[in-house]
């Protein structure tokens, strides 16, 4: 802190005092707080210390108003708050975004928009500029939330391939048809020939693809894929308990079952023991996310790791990129087979 000349007050320090006390410019100063762009490496270490020094703060403010941005960043989860709160991938993702934020001085403001009402006044904030960009988790397709902020020219990055949206948007994504695969391959390796499957929501990308790669594996061994085998859930655990029970009802000899996410699979391992169904030996269950759900389960699951400290840092990276005037970018990150007990 600085004393100022009235009273002998303090008085919090300013650009000038950095700039003194590096011996360089404000102008200096004012480059590598904006990125350290035409900036030498001696001035930058010089400004860096100095700021340390004086424990000088951006003032935020300020800043926005000559620079036109907030500062900030939206993390949109277009679900109903309860699935923020019951889904562990949300809370991992917001985590590994607000820690990839933090090393650029960046907060990360969560909105959840899970009504029609919400979506409409979370699109009208971030169109007012109170943040820079959005992370969009979740997306469904027929929201409109992803393209309206797309049309007004707001910087975004999709968690997973939007559905209908092609290379208007920004994403990252696992590879959920090549992990569903995966499973797939591994259940059928164990000597499985009836293997259902209770998919995602198939208006999200997730839901759709790994949906496309369980069915391609099974075609490709020469087993038929009978309706009674796929049923659809809503990756919560209910979902998951009663897609269990509908695949009993329709296929009693069922072998294996193909979750498209873990919680779904705690749900349908509840559902296997209700029925008296052993698990791996009557029945085999795989799942995919490797998200604490998987650790949580008995027997422990085995399951497709999503690559979610990667994806929620590319996430941010692309982001950024796309706030600095880059183009849209796609990337697809590939997921990994981990064999537990329930297989």
């Amino acid at each position: 802190m600085t004393m100022s000349n009235t009273g002998g007050r303090r008085r919090p320090p300013t650009i000038h005092d950095v700039a003194r006390e590096a011996g360089v410019s404000r102008g200096t100063v004012s480059r590598v707080l904006n990125g350290g762009h035409y900036v030498s490496p001696a001035a930058q270490e010089a400004v860096n210390a100095a700021i340390r020094k004086t424990g000088y703060v951006v003032n935020r403010h300020a800043r926005s108003l000559i620079t036109g941005r907030s500062d900030s960043v939206g993390f949109l989860l277009t679900e109903p708050q309860e699935k923020f709160f019951e889904d562990p991938n949300f809370n991992i993702l917001l985590r590994g975004c607000t820690q990839a934020l933090a090393a650029h001085d960046i907060p990360l403001l969560l909105m959840l928009a899970g009504t029609e009402d919400e979506r409409r006044r979370i699109t009208r904030y971030i169109t007012s500029g109170h943040v820079d960009g959005v992370l969009l988790v979740s997306s469904h397709s027929g929201n409109p939330v992803a393209e309206e902020l797309s049309e007004a020219g707001v910087p975004l990055v999709a968690c997973g391939k939007p559905i209908g949206l092609g290379s208007k948007i920004s994403y990252v994504a696992a590879d959920d048809r090549d992990g569903a695969r995966d499973m797939t391959r591994h259940l059928l390796s164990l000597g499985r020939r009836c293997i259902g499957t209770v998919t995602g929501p198939l208006d999200t990308p997730g839901g759709v693809e790994r949906l496309a790669g369980y069915k391609e594996v099974l075609a490709e061994s020469g087993i038929e894929v009978d309706d009674s085998l796929v049923v659809s859930g809503d990756y919560s655990r209910l979902s998951g308990e009663r897609g269990a029970e509908r695949l009993l009802a329709q296929v009693p000899d069922l072998d294996a079952v193909f979750v498209a996410s873990d919680l779904m699979a705690r749900g349908v391992l509840t559902t296997l023991e209700r029925a008296g169904r052993r698990v791996p030996e009557d029945v085999a269950v795989g799942g995919f996310d490797d998200s604490p759900a998987a650790l949580a389960s008995s027997p422990e699951l085995t399951t497709m790791r999503q690559p979610f400290d990667r994806i929620s840092a590319e996430m941010v990276r692309v982001l950024l990129a796309q706030i600095g005037g880059e183009d849209t970018a796609a990337v697809i990150l590939p997921t990994e087979l981990v064999k537990r007990e329930s297989t």
